[in-house]
């Protein structure tokens, strides 16, 4: 039977770019905050470093992956760092409350804005979408994000050309400025390094890597299709340079400057679906760390739990944002939580993975650890 190439080369690409998107380049605020601010070139530098950062830092985890069967973050962390694979773990969760809080508010804050109903509508929608994907499980999650991703690059690439032929000039413009400012390059890695988190929810569809090549080409590919919707955003954001940096919500801006209520409806629906994206990505690679323990003791992992999971998950993490302010703690730390990121990922991958993955001999054909689905 002949391989699929969608499912080894491309897939693990479009679920990684469907976890990113909502918290990473969805509103379009994550992309003025860490490249625009270098100027349009230096934003531009910047971008070509987390691309080179994610295809290198994915290529090594997913072979790493393959020869340690580790195709959830518990599995895969254990035999990256032993023991202190508890430390990754605290600081994903610490992200995912995060992102997700921000999701829940952002979805809130959307369908207020859009058809005038109360924010807690938005987050309830959003609750059903994950919660729906969550308890079909990862089958029905890998068509899913492979679908939307594809929507999405539709849409997105509508938009660029769209915005191009409305206010190709500025972009130019902006261009020819050739303004760097200041060090685009670590801003380029600090975004790569926390948006890593991504990592523990693309694991579940590398069991499909069966050889050394597949794994390496599809990490390198993976980084390249999870930047190529960022560089679309950024190059729509440069129609409005530099203006554009102080925008709350600059993608919302660019939509009402094009003057067009059903694009800017499908651009709504499309982004609404990206954070259920990002939600159910994050929530799954929790649902399959808990499906590993429930495998090592010879038990299924019953649909109502990855439900209850990620209802209880999404909901605690909203009521920490409103309540408690956990959002606005961790915020202040993002930039800790990047580099925490790069000490417990990158550093160990291209250290202690670098050095398994060169003295271990090619694994042997065999089932999976646990049934992922």
């Amino acid at each position: 039977m002949t391989r699929n190439f969608f499912k080894i080369y491309l897939l693990p690409g479009f679920v990684f770019q469907s976890v990113i998107i909502g918290g990473g380049y969805g509103t379009g605020r994550e992309v003025a905050e860490f490249f625009l601010a270098h100027g349009a070139l230096g934003g531009l530098f910047g971008l070509g470093v987390t691309a080179v950062a994610w295809s290198a830092v994915l290529a090594i985890a997913f072979e790493f992956a393959r020869i340690s069967r580790g195709y959830n973050y518990r599995t895969f962390f254990r035999a990256l760092l032993g023991p202190a694979w508890r430390f990754f773990e605290i600081l994903y969760l610490l992200i995912a409350v995060l992102v997700l809080a921000v999701l829940g508010s952002a979805a809130g804050e959307m369908v207020s804005a859009a058809l005038h109903w109360p924010p807690l509508t938005g987050t309830l929608f959003l609750l059903v979408g994950v919660g729906t994907l969550a308890y079909f499980g990862g089958k029905a999650i890998e068509r899913a994000l492979a679908c939307w991703s594809f929507l999405l690059y539709v849409v997105y690439g509508v938009f660029v050309v769209w915005v191009s032929l409305a206010f190709g000039g500025h972009i130019a413009d902006a261009f020819s400025a050739k303004d760097i400012v200041g060090a685009w390059h670590v801003d380029g890695l600090r975004y790569a390094s926390y948006n890593l988190i991504a990592l523990g929810a693309v694991l579940f569809v590398l069991p499909y890597l069966e050889t050394r090549k597949e794994a390496l080409t599809s990490g390198v590919l993976a980084g390249l299709i999870g930047t190529v919707p960022g560089v679309f955003v950024y190059l729509v954001m440069l129609s409005q340079y530099p203006s554009i940096k102080d925008a709350s919500v600059p993608v919302l801006s660019i939509l009402e400057a094009l003057n067009s209520s059903w694009f800017f409806i499908v651009f709504q629906i499309v982004l609404f679906g990206t954070f259920i994206e990002t939600g159910v990505g994050i929530i799954h690679a929790l649902n399959e760390r808990v499906a590993s323990v429930f495998t090592e003791k010879k038990r299924s992992f019953p649909h109502w739990a990855r439900l209850t999971i990620a209802i209880g998950v999404l909901v605690s993490a909203i009521y920490l944002a409103r309540v408690v302010g956990i959002v606005a703690l961790i915020a202040q730390g993002y930039g800790a939580l990047s580099y925490a990121f790069i000490a417990m990922v990158v550093l160990p991958l291209f250290t202690i993975g670098l050095y398994k993955i060169l003295t271990t001999k090619e694994p042997e054909k065999m089932e999976t650890a646990y049934e992922f689905g």
